[in-house]
């Protein structure tokens, strides 16, 4: 890990420069740390199945998208699966996990099912939020999982806000909040950091570096080195660690949540990851303020889900065979997904002044009053 105050090298490099493992390098150095050496093969296993499971939920929603069955936006995760899994597969029954607006994968990884994802971003009855959250907006308390935020960094003191929940109330866990590169430089995020440094918050921040913001190179839109060490400057211990590899993904995350349930301590952790497509599907100049060779360099030599196919096959754990039938497996489920959104009603018309006060919904005395909404 990397100490508090310790410098690293500037995070200004181009990701193409940054250090590849490919396909013929050795197996994963993290492979040896104590919470990677305790997996079995079927732990491992399903490790893979939820990149792969991320993965091509991703694509059919491109589809989807594409044929204007999806309206709004829609983030995806593609390149960047083996951090959400390898966290979330890190989470006791007290931890909590929260996000920005580039949810799926965080979805799936907690265990919410394509049928209700997909549901969601076709605006229908069935989805996670019943058609009203979409792309940005799934929610699932009932598996710790509380968003899926569109505003930059509004769900950085919300993360803290369920951290300092868990300490008040005595209960040993921590909420890992994921954030990107983009949000740093918000002050919701600056003044958050503040709080949980002094009060000791056990809050572990994911910052997932895929370099590029909306659209703007972190060189152009970050100043100073790297990014988790500016959490130095408010005595919180911070680290720095790759996204393309689950395994060490899982060894650097283990050290901060760990250290967050028995120390209400805070932690910042920068991975440095890449996205494949843009910003969102509305983004048509992803392709322009990065080169076409660097995007396929990065799919080369650190695509996640291949890197730890060809690390699990090295292992014994995995064939060719069984990494195509889980890959269809994955593929046909999207497409059952797809089919069932399709399928789903749209909410009824009474249903759009519901859940939209809790208060309200359940006719408390700590309701506001007046008129809530547009009626009479």
């Amino acid at each position: 890990m990397v100490a508090a105050k310790k410098k690293t090298a500037s995070k200004k490099a181009p990701v193409k420069k940054a250090a590849v493992r490919t396909k013929a390098a050795a197996q994963s150095p993290s492979l040896k740390a104590p919470v990677n050496k305790s997996l079995s093969s079927e732990q491992k296993l399903e490790l893979f199945r939820q990149m792969v499971a991320i993965r091509r939920f991703e694509e059919r929603s491109l589809r989807a998208y594409n044929a204007g069955k999806i309206g709004g936006f829609l983030h995806l995760y593609i390149g960047q699966e083996a951090i959400a899994v390898g966290a979330v597969s890190l989470m006791e029954d007290n931890d909590h996990v929260i996000t920005a607006y580039r949810d799926h994968g965080h979805a799936l990884a907690v265990g919410m099912t394509m049928n209700e994802c997909m549901a969601e971003l076709y605006g229908k009855h069935t989805g996670c939020s019943k058609g009203k959250g979409g792309s940005m907006h799934y929610f699932a308390p009932d598996k710790g999982f509380w968003g899926g935020h569109g505003i930059v960094a509004g769900q950085t003191p919300l993360g803290a806000g369920l951290a300092f929940a868990l300490k008040y109330k005595g209960l040993k866990g921590c909420c890992v909040c994921f954030l990107g590169d983009g949000a740093v430089n918000q002050g919701a995020y600056m003044e958050t950091l503040n709080l949980v440094g002094l009060w000791d918050i056990p809050v572990v921040f994911v910052i997932e570096n895929n370099h590029y913001s909306m659209g703007t190179s972190q060189k152009r839109s970050s100043a100073g080195t790297g990014l988790a060490e500016r959490a130095g400057g408010f005595d919180i211990e911070w680290g720095v660690c790759s996204g393309h590899d689950v395994y060490e993904v899982r060894e650097h995350l283990d050290h901060a949540m760990r250290r967050a349930r028995d120390k209400f301590k805070p932690y910042v952790l920068e991975i440095q990851t890449y996205r494949y497509r843009g910003h969102s599907v509305a983004d048509a100049n992803h392709e322009k303020y990065r080169s076409k060779e660097e995007i396929e360099e990065y799919k080369r030599t650190k695509d996640p889900i291949n890197l730890f196919r060809e690390q699990l096959i090295k292992e014994g754990v995995l064939t060719e065979d069984k990494a195509k039938e889980i890959d269809k497996a994955m593929k046909d489920e999207a497409e059952a997904a797809a089919q069932f959104a399709e399928e789903s009603p749209i909410a009824p018309v009474s249903e759009i002044t519901t859940d939209v006060y809790w208060e309200v919904d359940n006719d408390t005395e700590g309701k506001l009053k007046g008129r809530y909404f547009f009626n009479d």
